[in-house]
Formats: C-alpha cells, structure tokens, sequence
C-alpha cells in the first residue's frame, strides 16, 4: 500500500474529516477506548483537538470530562494534553504522563491501575461500564474496511468490537511494509465458553493480519501523518551492566544445572535502560537461537535479531528509540519475517506464559527484605506509572525476575527496605531479585532466609548494617517469628531516608 492510497473503502471516504471535526463528535460523559501502547500507535490528532474543545468549554463554565481507556501509555499529545485541559474523569489502566500523574495524585484524576491482561476483559465482562467511542490509529484501511494496524495493537481489538461509534486515524507516516506483521486473534469467547488459545511457540500466528471494523459504525476519519513518541535509551551505565552481568550468571547456572535449555526459554522484558541493557549482555552473550515472547520490542531486541542471536520475537508494540527506528525501517524485510504484534489480551495472556514458560525480567521502584516488590509507588501513596503487564508475568512465569540498582536519589535511599510501603508483587510471584550489587535466588527459601540472602546479596554496603539490624531485633521482638517485622519503625523508613537521616535506629 502507498502512502497516497490509505484509505480504499469507498463508503468511507465521505466520512474523511479534520481532526477539529472528528473531535466535535465526542461528548462529555463518555469512555472512549484509545489505541496506543508506550508512545506506539496512538491517535496524535483528534486528543488534541478534543483537548481544545475541553478547555473551552471550561472558560464557558461547562463541565467536559469523557474517560479514557487505552493499551497503556501513549505521549503528551493524548495523556498529557487532555490531562493538561482536565478533560479526564477516568484513566486506565497504565500512563506515564508527568501532567496526568500529577493530576492523579493530586486527586483531580481518578485512575484504575490495572494488570493489562485484565482490560479487554473486564470490558466485554462489562465490569468496566459502557465504552461509547472508539478513537484508533491505523496504517491504513483497505477496500472491505478491514484495517491495517498500526505500530501497536494494545487494545484495538476489543475497542472496534465493543464501542457504539468508530474515529479512525490513517497515519501514513507508519511504514507500509508493517502489513502482514500482526497477528490478532479472533477466537476468544466469554466463559463458560472459552477454549484454549492454540499457541505454543512464540511465531505461531493463530489469527490474521488485520482489524476487522464495520464501516457502519465508523463516525470519522482522520488522516494524519506524525511520528510515534519514541523512547530515547541511554547507553548502559555501570549499575546497568552489572545488573546485566549478574542476570546472564544466573542464566548459565541454570543452564548448567538442567534447569533451563541451552536456548533458554522466551524473554520477557520490561521496558527501560535496564532492559535495554540485559538485552546488550544476552546479545554479546553465549546464548543462541533465542526467542522472545513480551509486550514491547526494543532497541535492544532489535540488535539481537540483526546479530542473530533472537529469532522470533512476538509482541504487541515497538518501543524504539529514533536510532532504533530508523534501523527498523531501514531492514524492514529483515525484521518483518521475525516479528508479530498482537493483541495485549494474547501477548500477556496468562495461561500462555505460563505454557511458554517464560522468563520475565522486570524493573521495581524498591523490594522488601522477605521479596515483596513495589512497581507503582513512591512513599506507598504517590503513583508513579502502574503496574502494567509485569504481574501478568511474574505470577505465570517459569522464572520471575525483578531488578533495581540497589540505592536511589544520589545514595540517600534504599532501594531495598524493610517493609515495601506499597505492595504489587507478593513474595509468592518474586523468584528473583537483582541489583547491581548480587542476585538472590529466594526459590525454595522461608521469610527468614529471604531476609538474609536479599540483605547480603541485593542491599547496598551503606544501607546493609541497618537492615540486618532491623531484621534481627524484629525476630527477636515481633509478635510472631515468620515473617518478624516492627510495624511503625517499618514504615517510618521511608520518610526518615527521604529526610536524609542517619542510617541506623
């Protein structure tokens, strides 16, 4: 497809508007589902028209909020403009918009942090209310108003199906050559009707390469043509790769132990400079013939197709840097025969993790000394991104991996604490734990021997006396000894860190 011939249903085309136009046709009130998935494939246009619309309609004195549903995290021209207008009253399930956090914890935005796999269920459950629009970009629609996806797919699927009313955005700035790259799955049903999903490998494609839409309901379209938000990554710095190093022993160890295969088993990795680097190690790595089964594809799995050393990664959307795109599309026929896209209801599945038997590797703002994990929350009330996809893997995983530099805010904070002031992962979905200072493999081991293995393994030196001391005088004076705890010296770590106090008690 061209980039002049977006757009091939004719019925359509007198449906084809600007975005000012398009975003007139949203009222207040209403939840609208919206593409987008880590700055991927959502709608640039019409958000920020509404946007406008919003904030006009505010000077006048008139109340507009509309909910907004999305993948995950889109980029300041949707998040970050309506939040900015506050135009939202419900936002879900993950964001990574300083303006919209802002407004979330200020309590001016109420937001739903959801496990991602739970979205499009929720909604055809009707847990979640009436979705009434559906706001979606794509690459194109062809004759029959079937539609070429995008850089995401996220929760398009569901949104099509379920909303009342359709606004599609035809980006042509999308390489033409993403069609035949995605592969969404039609065969889910509600229970007690539901059969099994019929993947076992990462490159089985088990639907079909577009998004079924009834022109019908199509209200609008929109042709743009804007880059998606990318993602800048830093080179790995020192932590970074120490963290790497010690996720790449632990994997030889297993291997050498039977525990895992020589190719290991799919990788999941969470999204940042961290996982850019473990993927940097696993590629200068002895590891071959890799594969990945995840929820965005990096910069750092983009070097490990190309090397060789990944071949097959399934997804449901890029987060690249400009330099990583630019790679992309400069050997798109490379990366198209090694790569599907897929709806976030199938790429984080947990049935088919746990089937693949992934190994998930995911960043935390801090762990406790027993290996509960905080993804979400500074201080245990302000919400930082949410929770995202990592606890549909880490709970289904055949290997749950966390990792974190060991100390935060120029070495005032710990990184691992006594008492994690906001819980996301329980003790019983961690596995692993990893900084730059060890690892420490907690399979198999009581509260007590977590304590131990994470304080010498994972903490800090500066912060590692205060916590074995804390752990010893909570064993010694707690009111049970399983998992022993002093609850207010717990939870006033946090502050006293924050307030740049001594170390010990």
């Amino acid at each position: 497809m061209t980039t002049a011939s977006r757009i091939l249903c004719s019925s359509l085309q007198d449906r084809i508007m600007s975005a000012e136009q398009a975003a007139a046709l949203v009222p207040s009130g209403v939840n609208v589902g919206m593409s987008g998935f880590t700055g991927s494939g959502y709608p640039k246009a019409v958000p920020a028209a509404l946007a406008g619309l919003i904030a006009e309609a505010h000077q006048e004195g008139r109340k507009f909020r509309i909910g907004v549903w999305t993948g995950a995290s889109t980029a300041p021209e949707l998040d970050g403009a309506l939040a900015k207008a506050e135009g939202v009253e419900m936002r879900l399930p993950y964001q990574s918009d300083p303006v919209c956090r802002q407004r979330i914890n200020a309590g001016e935005m109420e937001y739903l942090d959801i496990h991602l796999s739970h979205v499009a269920q929720f909604v055809w459950f009707g847990f979640l209310g009436k979705l009434d629009i559906a706001l979606v970009e794509v690459a194109g629609i062809l004759e029959d108003g079937r539609l070429i996806p995008a850089s995401s797919v996220g929760n398009n699927k569901t949104w099509l199906e379920q909303a009342d009313k359709v606004i599609l955005e035809v980006n042509s700035w999308h390489n033409p050559a993403l069609e035949g790259m995605h592969d969404i799955y039609y065969g889910t049903s509600l229970p007690p009707h539901r059969k099994p999903i019929p993947l076992v490998r990462p490159q089985d494609r088990i639907g079909e390469p577009y998004l079924r839409c009834d022109p019908s309901k199509v209200i609008a379209v929109v042709e743009t043509h804007s880059p998606d938000r990318n993602s800048p990554f830093s080179p790995p710095d020192e932590n970074s790769r120490r963290i790497a190093d010690n996720i790449l022993d632990f994997l030889q160890h297993e291997v050498k132990k039977g525990r895992l295969p020589k190719e290991l088993l799919p990788l999941q990795s969470g999204v940042g400079n961290i996982a850019n680097a473990v993927m940097a190690g696993l590629n200068d790595g002895p590891f071959e013939n890799l594969e990945a089964y995840t929820e965005v594809l990096q910069d750092g799995m983009l070097d490990m197709i190309r090397s060789g050393k990944l071949s097959f990664a399934s997804a449901t959307a890029f987060s690249l840097s400009d330099a990583g795109l630019r790679e992309f599309n400069s050997n798109i026929d490379l990366y198209r025969d090694k790569i599907l896209l897929r709806p976030q209801e199938i790429s984080n599945h947990p049935e088919v993790i746990r089937r693949l038997g992934v190994i998930a590797m995911n960043g935390m703002i801090e762990a406790d000394i027993y290996g509960n994990v905080n993804s979400t929350h500074v201080m245990g009330t302000s919400i930082m991104n949410g929770i995202g996809g990592s606890g549909d893997f880490a709970r289904n995983a055949y290997l749950s991996i966390f990792m974190t530099p060991s100390q935060a805010k120029n070495g005032k904070i710990s990184c691992i604490v006594p008492m994690a002031s906001h819980i996301d992962h329980t003790e019983h979905d961690v596995q692993i734990l990893v900084t730059e200072q060890g690892l420490a493999d907690l399979r198999g081991l009581s509260p007590n021997q977590r304590a131990k293995v994470i304080i010498e393994n994972c903490a800090h030196p500066d912060f590692r006396p205060a916590l074995m001391d804390y752990h010893k005088r909570s064993f010694d004076s707690s009111f049970g000894r399983h998992t022993p705890h002093m609850l207010g010296e717990a939870l006033s770590w946090h502050q006293h860190y924050l307030a740049g106090g001594s170390m010990h008690f």
